[in-house]
Order: structure tokens, then C-alpha cells, then sequence
């Protein structure tokens, strides 16, 4: 099922979120961007500067921090295909794209909305 992220009614991009772990709360999968993702990228690549490999530990905790600061005043907004809100802690992009090629996009987020994990 498709689920889009949203920016003040912008589309960022979508994500079919095809891992899940109910007893994390976490979703994830390939994130394929939208004409708006280029308004909140550069946050994104706060992250990947701070952490240079995916997975992989960070080298650079003064980004890391700017990088929580910045994305967690983006209010981002995560929508299921019917357009329901769903209720998140967080919505994270790993954009690794300038170094690993056009798919090393993923979107993971927290979600605490019970009825995702129902459906």
C-alpha cells in the first residue's frame, strides 16, 4: 500500500514501506521522491554527511544534532492511500543517492497510529 509524505499539502515522495516491525513501531522501504523532496532534501543530507555509511555509525555529532533539530521542525505528515493521516514519532529519509545511485532512497518511520498495524 502506498503511503505518501507530505509537507504543508506538498507530496515529498512515497513509499510502499514494505518492512515492518509492529513490536518497534517502525516501517520502512524504497522511498521514490516527489517534485517536492527537493524542499526538504538538504536536511536529509545533513544525515548522510553525519553518517557516511548506511547503518553505520555516525562521525560527525554536531550534523547529527542539526540534523534532529532541523527535520523534527519540518513537520512532515505521513499518509496512507486513502489519505488518513497516520500518527508518527518520526519520519526519517536516508538519502544516500549521491553516492550509491537514484535508489538508495529510503523512508523509515515510527509509527504509533495502532490502526496501521491493524490494516
Amino acid at each position: 500500500m502506498r503511503h505518501t509524505v507530505k509537507l504543508q499539502n506538498v507530496i515529498i515522495g512515497w513509499s510502499d514501506l514494505e518492512q515492518r516491525d509492529p513490536v518497534l513501531g517502525r516501517a520502512w522501504g524504497r522511498f521514490r521522491p516527489g517534485v517536492g523532496y527537493e524542499l526538504v532534501q538538504p536536511v536529509f543530507h545533513l544525515f548522510t554527511e553525519a553518517v557516511p555509511m548506511p547503518g553505520g555509525e555516525p562521525m560527525d555529532e554536531e550534523k547529527l544534532e542539526r540534523y534532529h533539530a532541523a527535520r523534527d521542525k519540518l513537520g512532515l505528515v505521513l499518509e496512507d492511500s486513502s489519505g488518513r493521516q497516520i500518527a508518527t514519532s518520526a519520519i526519517h529519509i536516508a538519502d544516500y543517492s549521491e553516492r550509491k545511485g537514484k535508489d538508495a532512497i529510503e523512508l523509515d518511520v515510527l509509527v504509533r497510529d495502532e490502526k496501521f498495524w491493524k490494516g
